[in-house]
């Protein structure tokens, strides 16, 4: 690529550079290393458009799969919990697919969603512990209706004024906490 000076500058990587030429503008200078270019892995993470959508149809199905046998199971603790569990990281896992690993993982730990995502990824090592090690039913059922309520709560907060609505919905039904005092 050649500056309008005549300059010979590196070839833009990003969609952002690409629209800065265009508009006469320089693209942006690469920055430090990431961890992800300082492992190799970037190279590896570049998909197409259609690997991308692959990837995310095949873990979402394997996902939504393992939730159905995992209903299947729901009087075998151990095995329910494993599938669920499975389904789950399968389904957020495939959410990488579409908008990048490392982004997924950036926008999982935003101020925004960090009680939920802790919450979320602690209740799923705990519903495997009480289910595999402990081998308490109770205990399991009670870290799986924790970890599908952190779930709900993580993902309305992707839908703008979800948490709101939800919050106001919940008001609504079960009264606020004034009204119990």
């Amino acid at each position: 690529h050649k500056r309008p000076d005549g300059v010979r500058s590196a070839m833009p990587q990003s969609t952002m550079d690409r629209m800065k030429l265009m508009v006469g503008l320089e693209p942006s200078t690469p920055q430090e290393p990431e961890l992800m270019d300082e492992l190799g892995l970037n190279d590896c993470c570049q998909l197409s458009r259609m690997q991308r959508l692959y990837g995310f149809a095949i873990c979402v199905s394997a996902g939504l799969f393992c939730s159905f046998l995992s209903s299947l199971m729901w009087m075998k603790p151990t095995k329910f919990a494993i599938l669920y569990t499975m389904g789950n990281v399968l389904s957020l896992g495939s959410t990488g697919f579409l908008v990048g690993f490392m982004n997924q993982l950036k926008n999982m730990f935003k101020g925004t969603r960090l009680v939920a995502t802790c919450v979320y990824l602690g209740a799923m090592i705990m519903t495997l512990v009480a289910a595999c090690y402990w081998k308490s039913f109770g205990l399991t059922v009670f870290f799986l209706i924790i970890q599908s309520l952190a779930l709900t709560w993580y993902c309305l907060s992707y839908i703008p004024g979800g948490r709101a609505a939800a919050t106001s919905c919940m008001k609504s039904y079960f009264g606020s906490a004034d009204d119990v005092f």
